[in-house]
């Protein structure tokens, strides 16, 4: 389980406001081996976290490059996995190391979509000179992606926007945080986005979720139903904030569990400026 907020508007009016503001949690068993967020690739133009689960190293779950493209994916939430199917997170690197655009891309992708269990893929182009592009395709929705209109959004474990009450709640906090973004420094904008992201409130109950999940999620629903999943063994491992401004300047702050111990956590916060 995961979710993500994510607002976008190419050309903002004011001076002082954010082109795009993402708050990501990525969600996943205590367990599974994982590097935290960092530069990586030929030239170190790519910054993300990176899966190191045996047959899936080097996938993504979110991650950003210098040349201005974005992804991010969550899973999509079926009561039985395939074992056999494709890691979904190389979706990720492929994008961030491609030079297609985000909506080829996302064609290309969604010819293969049955090679993979169920996910939902957001990609983007952001370019301070022609403007920003972000696109959609989840293989267990239309079969064709989108363009993306400018705006605000949520995207849980089911196809974008669909209003599961936790992103629906989450949403609306993130819009309020929204709200005091222009007249809050930097640091306090990322730290309201950080308690956004942990919100551990329970919204049940869900009929949506249940229906989805079916037996699979009804053991610990009361755990999954929350923005931020907090179990004993499976729950919230990172919390991600993007934000690019109207020059391009990009901050990108992960929180991250260290050692698989939820009382333990550490933030580190990278900036750099998108190729022109």
């Amino acid at each position: 389980m995961c979710i993500i907020f994510f607002k976008f508007d190419p050309r903002p009016v004011s001076k002082n406001a954010y082109r795009l503001i993402l708050a990501a949690n990525r969600d996943e068993f205590y367990h599974r081996p994982s590097k935290l967020a960092d530069f990586w690739g030929s030239n170190n133009e790519i910054l993300s976290g990176l899966d190191m689960e045996e047959g899936r190293e080097g996938g993504t779950w979110l991650g950003i490059s210098t040349r201005g493209k974005l992804a991010a994916l969550t899973n999509y939430l079926q009561p039985r996995q395939d074992p056999e199917a494709r890691g979904r997170g190389e979706l990720v690197t492929h994008f961030l190391t491609t030079d297609l655009d985000s909506l080829s891309y996302l064609k290309k992708v969604s010819v293969e979509g049955h090679l993979y269990n169920g996910f939902n893929l957001l990609a983007a182009d952001l370019s301070t000179t022609k403007g920003d592009v972000v696109c959609y395709y989840g293989n267990r929705g239309e079969p064709e992606p989108i363009v993306l209109a400018p705006g605000t959004y949520g995207l849980s474990n089911a196809l974008l926007e669909t209003p599961w009450r936790k992103l629906c709640f989450g949403k609306q906090l993130f819009l309020q945080a929204l709200e005091r973004s222009q007249a809050l420094p930097k640091d306090a904008l990322v730290g309201q986005l950080l308690d956004v992201l942990n919100n551990e409130e329970a919204q049940l109950p869900d009929p949506a979720i249940e229906d989805q999940g079916r037996e699979y999620v009804q053991p610990i629903l009361s755990k999954y139903a929350a923005v931020c999943v907090r179990g004993p063994n499976y729950g919230t491992r990172t919390n991600t904030i993007i934000l690019v401004d109207t020059d391009g300047h990009v901050t990108f702050t992960e929180r991250s569990m260290l050692d698989r111990d939820p009382t333990r956590w550490e933030t580190s916060t990278h900036e750099f400026t998108l190729q022109s």
